[in-house]
């Protein structure tokens, strides 16, 4: 069963839950563990943007700053003594922009109705994402890392992702597993939330990332997405991402190697159909077209699953 939601996310809203919403990656970055380089020119950037429309992304998640694992990211309100690795540099909110904007507006001109999402923490490059178009923030840190940012969404009015991160990719490697990583996330989450809406961020405009990858190890992931469904007591729409993780790549292993990225693409798939199954409103990945197919086929399932409760339901009705 997959609880159903309308998302706002600013001049208009989204049904949530009748079917699977897909996004489409898009990375203008030189380094993202994945695709780093190959659309940090504008002109590729924004064709293959379109490509992901015309496979099907519902949304576009335009990101031009890399989180991977080792990552350097600005320093944070709460973790300002930590001093990012000499060897990386973060990216400025100008050089952020200066990447994305470009992309963001030639979307917005070439398909006008078009969703996108800005993949960012820092408040300065989502007033101007959303001064160009963009309708969704997408904050990594659960607005934890710019004290800012939590107004500056709730002042633009703008739909609103918080993903749960533990720790910070510089730190990921020597982080102590947690004792319940589904318990852990809830809690975090449920303070993000908190500090959100005491910003006014209205509920309405939220969604949660549990975060997958994001400060989990790969004894971690695995039982975060069979539990996911349990994230559903939190009240929000959830949004998913899987796509090419390292923990996809480990579970692939062949003769001592992780499975390389251009490999994960079958494993991928199949976590994000669990991630459906298990009520996922949003599936966030590189591999557009496949993921459709696959939600198409999930959805049915779940909506046979739904009218079969249905059934039951009356039956059990009419012998009491």
């Amino acid at each position: 069963m997959r609880v159903c939601f309308q998302w706002n996310i600013g001049a208009r809203r989204l049904a949530l839950g009748e079917r699977t919403w897909v996004m489409g990656v898009l990375n203008v970055t030189p380094d993202s563990f994945s695709d780093g380089g190959r659309y940090l020119d504008p002109a590729a950037a924004v064709a293959h943007g379109l490509r992901l429309l015309d496979d099907g992304a519902d949304i576009l998640d335009v990101g031009g700053e890399s989180t991977r694992p080792g990552a350097a990211v600005a320093p944070a309100s709460e973790s300002a003594a930590l001093s990012p690795p000499r060897h990386r540099t973060p990216v400025s909110a100008e050089e952020e922009l200066r990447r994305v904007l470009p992309v963001i507006q030639q979307l917005k001109r070439s398909r006008p109705d078009c969703i996108i999402s800005v993949d960012t923490y820092k408040a300065e490059v989502a007033r101007s994402a959303v001064a160009a178009g963009v309708e969704i923030v997408n904050d990594v840190s659960a607005f934890r890392w710019d004290p800012a940012m939590a107004n500056t969404v709730a002042e633009l009015g703008s739909g609103a992702v918080l993903m749960h991160m533990r720790g910070r990719p510089e730190e990921w490697r020597n982080l102590p597993p947690p004792e319940d990583v589904i318990g852990m996330v809830c809690q975090e989450l449920r303070h993000c939330l908190r500090a959100a809406m005491d910003a006014s961020v209205r509920r309405e405009r939220i969604a949660l990332d549990p975060g997958f990858g994001f400060g989990k190890n790969f004894e971690q992931n695995y039982p975060l997405l069979s539990r996911l469904d349990e994230l559903h007591d939190l009240g929000f729409p959830l949004v998913v991402g899987t796509s090419r993780k390292s923990f996809i790549g480990r579970a692939l292993r062949r003769d001592g190697r992780d499975a390389p990225v251009e490999e994960r693409a079958f494993g991928t798939l199949a976590s994000e159909t669990a991630a459906m199954l298990k009520g996922a409103h949003i599936i966030r990945t590189h591999d557009v077209k496949a993921c459709v197919d696959a939600a198409r086929i999930a959805d049915a399932l779940l909506r046979a699953g739904s009218q079969e409760a249905g059934v039951r339901s009356r039956r059990s009705a009419k012998d009491v």
